[in-house]
Order: C-alpha cells, then structure tokens, then sequence
C-alpha cells in the first residue's frame, strides 16, 4: 500500500498527464475544448486518478476486496488512510494553538487531509463509481456513514483552527415589487 499517495486531493496539480505546467489543458488551438476531441478537462484526470487509486487500495486491501463488496465503512477505512499522506496541521484540544487560524510558533499537532479535499474526492469518486458501472443506490461513497464522517471532520477542523466552513450564501438579484393599479391611485371616492 506504498505506492498509494500518489492520490492528489487539493487543487495544487497544475501539471498534465505529459509534464507540462498549466491549467490541465494541453491544447494548442484557440482556447475552447471539447472532452470529447481533446485531452480529458483538469477534473476528469483527478477523477481518473482518484478512482484508480482507490482501486489500488481495494487490491492491496487484505483480504483484497471486489468493487462490488465495498461498503461505506470501507470508504472510511480509505479516508483514514489517506489522513497520514495529509498536509493541514489539526490542533488538538489540549494545544495551546488550538483555535487560531494562524499559530505564532509549530506544534507537534498531526497533519491531515483538509476537510474540502476529502469532500472532493468523495464527490469524484462518487461520480466515477456510477461511471464505471456502479448502481447510485449502492454507491458506498453516498453511503450515511461517509456523509456523516466527513460533517465530523468539517466540525472538528472548524474548531481546531478557527475557521468557519458555513455554506457560501448564493446572492440573489433584487425583487422588483409589483405595485398594483388601486394602490397606486389611493382610494377612489
């Protein structure tokens, strides 16, 4: 299971499939693409990268499990592996930083996949899982459990580093009120 962390769960990979740095699109033409003339969107090699990995993690598994036998809960399993390979310091209740979106001075606290990286890989997965022939009833990445692990996880990172994950609050255009003909001409005599 060595060769597992090859896993990129934040959007840091600016680098394509053949080395060269960009936006994940290797096109030389005008600046449009179609997924299905040209090389696959940024999302799409994370997606592939991300299911393969997890079938490399199924394998190695012991026993090794089929596709078909996984369940949420080893999901979780997977998600916690994937914890020790994480780069976001997780202060821990009793450190002095806990709290503190920026702490002065390092801890020993662990370092851990970021909650928004592992929200993201879940939905890619969730999306390869039914692409590769999964049934959306029986996907385990939409399992109860992983959703509400991955809530924990929010929570707890939230307050161990001060930072609130609240729903971005979509802006809506302002309503136009309708004014009505008799209210618009007062009473009538």
């Amino acid at each position: 299971m060595d060769s597992i962390p090859e896993v990129e769960t934040s959007n840091s990979d600016t680098t394509s499939p053949t080395g060269a740095a960009g936006g994940g699109s290797s096109s030389s033409g005008g600046g449009t693409t179609s997924s299905s003339t040209s090389t696959p969107s940024r999302y799409e090699n994370q997606k592939r990268r991300d299911w393969n990995t997890f079938g490399q993690y199924l394998r190695n598994h012991r026993p090794p499990l089929s596709l078909h036998r996984c369940s949420g809960a080893h999901v979780l399993e997977f998600l916690r592996y994937l914890d020790q390979f994480g780069k976001t310091k997780v202060h821990t209740p009793v450190c002095p930083f806990y709290g503190h979106p920026n702490p002065p001075a390092p801890c020993p606290c662990p370092l851990r996949q970021a909650w928004g990286s592992l929200d993201a890989l879940i939905g890619r997965l969730r999306a390869a899982y039914e692409e590769n022939g999964g049934r959306p009833e029986a996907n385990p990445f939409g399992a109860r459990a992983v959703r509400l692990y991955l809530r924990e996880v929010r929570d707890l990172q939230s307050k161990a580093r001060g930072i609130s994950y609240e729903k971005k609050k979509r802006k809506r255009p302002p309503q136009q009120q309708q004014q009505f003909p008799a209210a618009a001409a007062g009473p009538s005599a």
